[in-house]
C-alpha cells in the first residue's frame, strides 16, 4: 500500500461495513456475558411473571463489557475485529497516538443515541429503536461532508479513521 493511500480518510461506506462486522462480535460478547450471568444467578437473571424484571446490574455490565471491547481494541493497535478486514485504523488527529481518554470519550459519545431507548415506555419499543437509528444517522452525517470523514464521536474525541 502506498504511503498516500495508507493515510487516506476512511469513507463512510467502509466505516459502516466494518461496524456491521463488529456487530457480530458484539452479539457474541453479549451472548457470552448473558450466559455467564444466567449461570452465576442460577437462572434468575430475568424474573418473569406479572412484570418482567431484569437484574439492575445486568445492562450496565453489558454496556461496560461492550465498551471495553471497543476501547481495548482501539488501544491495542487502533482496530477492532470488524476494522481489520477493511484495513481501517483509528488514530488520534494530529500525531496519531491514541490516548485512553480519547478512546473512552469516543465510545461514550458514540453510544449516546442508545439513551433514546429510555423513551420506549412512552413511545413504544419500535419508535424508540427508530429514534436510536435516527440518532446514529445524525452522528455519522458529518462524515459525509467533513474533509477528514470524521463522525460526531470522532470530532468529540479528537480521532479519525484512516485506511491502511
Amino acid at each position: 500500500m502506498s504511503p498516500a493511500h495508507a493515510s487516506a480518510p476512511c469513507p463512510l461506506w467502509r466505516r459502516l461495513t466494518a461496524l456491521v462486522y463488529d456487530l457480530l462480535a458484539v452479539v457474541a460478547i453479549v451472548m457470552v456475558v448473558g450466559l455467564v450471568c444466567q449461570l452465576a444467578t442460577g437462572g434468575r437473571l430475568i424474573q418473569t411473571g406479572a412484570h418482567t424484571a431484569i437484574a439492575w446490574w445486568y445492562q450496565p455490565l453489558q454496556a461496560l463489557v461492550v465498551g471495553a471491547y471497543f476501547v481495548v481494541s482501539w488501544l491495542r493497535g487502533g482496530q477492532t475485529l470488524g476494522m481489520r478486514p477493511w484495513h481501517v485504523r483509528l488514530v488520534a488527529a494530529g500525531d496519531g497516538r491514541l490516548a485512553w481518554t480519547q478512546a473512552l470519550r469516543r465510545v461514550v459519545v458514540a453510544a449516546l443515541p442508545l439513551l433514546l431507548l429510555a423513551l420506549a415506555p412512552w413511545l413504544g419499543l419500535r419508535i424508540a429503536a427508530w429514534a436510536v437509528v435516527a440518532g446514529w444517522a445524525l452522528w455519522f452525517a458529518p462524515a459525509l461532508v467533513d474533509p477528514r470523514r470524521r463522525a460526531l464521536h470522532d470530532m468529540a474525541a479528537g480521532t479519525e479513521l484512516r485506511i491502511g
